[in-house]
């Protein structure tokens, strides 16, 4: 079983940060692209943020340039680094990794349970 655990969602003011996490655990072979998604209420999920295992990256419009997305292979974590956060930027955010559990298996994509932003002064 393969399970991701979000974590540092909470309530900011306008312009302030946070940092999200999202650790995989569980019967993991390798992790390739993990992403950021988002769902603000009577919106559609929408992608933020991505990476590569190599590194690469990229950015929804609305997230360049405040938001980095980073990992850590060692640890089977993602992040996301969220500065100059707006009203609109509140929703609950979900990470997602596309997790194969054995050497020559299929890959699966497998969701975190979100967590909660709010952007609120």
């Amino acid at each position: 079983q393969v399970q991701l655990v979000e974590s540092g969602g909470g309530l900011v003011q306008p312009g302030g940060s946070l940092r999200l996490s999202c650790a995989a655990s569980g019967s993991i072979f390798s992790i390739n692209a993990m992403r950021w998604y988002r769902q603000a209420p009577g919106k559609e999920r929408e992608l933020v943020a991505a990476i590569t295992y190599g590194g690469s990256t990229n950015y929804a419009d609305s997230a360049k340039g405040r938001f980095t997305i980073s990992r850590d292979n060692a640890k089977n974590t993602v992040y996301l680094q969220m500065n100059s956060l707006k009203p609109e930027d509140t929703a609950v955010y979900y990470c997602n990794a596309g997790i194969t559990t054995s050497k020559f298996g299929p890959g699966y994509y497998y969701w975190g349970q979100g967590t909660q932003v709010t952007v609120s002064s």
